[in-house]
């Protein structure tokens, strides 16, 4: 049986520069996969099917999914069972769905003897008609995505961060908050160093950049400023911020000890939140 781990995205910055007549919006984001995830076994079968389990299945259809959809577009004529243990919230902000459809996409080119991934711009051209995130969900590492996510741009010698994640179980949608957003011509983001010293060098580069759908998800979800004052209230966050369109927010620390003690205590103040300490960086 093989196995594929598909990786939370989070959008650590994530600016919007403008708008292009088709209705699409351009972006310059910087993003990292966390050690948290939905995992995929897949199984030789003559058709192709999709079974689900896991603490966050009870929302994901069997029928019209990303996998599926992955499995398709790969290769449409062959079969495999593909099981999901699902553990991301869905509509969160951290790339769910298409994490798994990006998975599938890597697992089952092994299942089918087809060529292994590779990080060309003709493979992720080709995955971008599964969604614009797709492109940097296959990938799986560290990279700066610009256009509309079809530009991928791997940053190798970025360190990993230490964080936790925070979902209040709102689901956000991403096109009401990319309608709620009145200005779309904004600046991009500071170019990155070629390389950090430290985790903390990261952090500070950061902290000069932006998510320019924040403002707009906590009008839409105003829990998700709630979630924000709880993470930076921390012991040793350095910054809090939310991930994508949300609702998912993250707070980076100096260390996993920092983090995780973060995570026990929102966890323990809000039990119905979807709260994990992880390290943020290459998951492949």
């Amino acid at each position: 049986m093989t196995e594929e781990f598909a990786p939370a995205k989070v959008n650590l910055a994530l600016h919007l520069t403008g708008l292009r007549a088709d209705g699409y919006h351009l972006l310059d984001s910087f993003v990292m996969f966390a050690s948290v995830g939905d995992t995929l076994r897949f199984s030789p079968a003559q058709s192709l099917s999709l079974s689900v389990d896991g603490p966050e299945a009870g929302t994901v259809p069997t029928d019209k999914n990303s996998v599926l959809s992955a499995a398709q577009l790969l290769s449409p004529n062959q079969g495999a069972h593909i099981h999901l243990t699902k553990r991301l919230p869905v509509a969160a902000g951290i790339g769910g769905g298409t994490a798994d459809a990006a998975a599938a996409y890597r697992g089952l080119s092994r299942v089918w003897g087809i060529a292994p991934f590779e990080p060309t711009p003709q493979t992720f051209a080709h995955v971008a008609q599964l969604g614009a995130d797709v492109p940097v969900c296959l990938a799986s590492r560290t990279a700066r995505m610009s256009g509309i996510g079809e530009k991928i741009e791997l940053l190798p010698d970025v360190p990993s961060l230490d964080a936790v994640l925070v979902n209040p179980r709102v689901e956000v949608s991403t096109p009401k908050v990319f309608k709620t957003i009145a200005q779309k011509n904004n600046a991009p983001m500071t170019s990155p160093p070629a390389s950090f010293a430290s985790s903390r060098d990261v952090i500070s580069w950061l902290s000069q950049q932006r998510n320019d759908m924040q403002p707009a998800a906590q009008t839409i979800e105003p829990v998700i400023t709630d979630v924000l004052s709880q993470i930076a209230a921390t012991n040793r966050c350095d910054l809090a911020r939310m991930s994508g369109s949300g609702a998912t927010c993250f707070g980076l620390y100096s260390d996993p000890e920092a983090a995780q003690h973060a995570a026990t205590v929102i966890a323990k103040r809000h039990p119905n939140w979807w709260v994990h300490a992880c390290t943020l960086g290459d998951a492949r």
